[in-house]
Formats: C-alpha cells, sequence, structure tokens
C-alpha cells in the first residue's frame, strides 16, 4: 500500500498546520455489508457452511465506518495485485447525514 503525499501546508493558515499534526494517527476503518439479529439458540446453531442472510440485497453498497461513525458507502470489490476484498468509494457522508 502506498503512503499517499503529504501536503505542503508552508502557506497554510495555523488551523491547517494543526491538522497535519494529525495526520499519523490511526483510525479504525470498518466495512459493513450488511446486519440481521438472530436468537442465541440460532447463533449456537451456526457451523460451518451455513448461509447467514443479511438485510441487504446482493451488490448493494457496503457502510464504511471511521471510528464508529459512517462515512462513506462504496462497491466490494477484490483488490488489485493481493486478491484480498477491498472497498471502492463512490459516497462520500456529510456530517450531519446527507449524501456528498
Amino acid at each position: 500500500m502506498t503512503t499517499p503525499p503529504t501536503p505542503d501546508l508552508s502557506a497554510a493558515s495555523d488551523a491547517d498546520q494543526h491538522l497535519l499534526a494529525l495526520y499519523d494517527v490511526n483510525m479504525e476503518l470498518t466495512v459493513e455489508l450488511g446486519r440481521t439479529t438472530k436468537s442465541l439458540r440460532e447463533v449456537l446453531q451456526l457451523g460451518p457452511g451455513e448461509v447467514v442472510v443479511l438485510d441487504r440485497p446482493a451488490g448493494a453498497p457496503a457502510d464504511l465506518y471511521v471510528n464508529g461513525a459512517l462515512f462513506a458507502r462504496g462497491q466490494v470489490v477484490e483488490a488489485p495485485s493481493s486478491g484480498e476484498y477491498a472497498i471502492r468509494v463512490t459516497e462520500i457522508i456529510a456530517r450531519d447525514g446527507d449524501r456528498q
């Protein structure tokens, strides 16, 4: 994974200079494909090969959370060159909940 370049903030405001100090702070990103509710009995009966149906249709956008707050939505894709799952961001969710 490549690191994005650090912006030149030499002519930036004091607030922007302080923001630069936070660039290396780690944040937890979580991708949610969907949710469901199950009783304890149903959970204990789960085993290998069981299918758990979620509340979203296949192909629906996944939610991307940053430190537990909804930040964006996107498509689940295969990461180039690694074969791992990834998310392609398709929309950013504004702080007040509106889409951008």
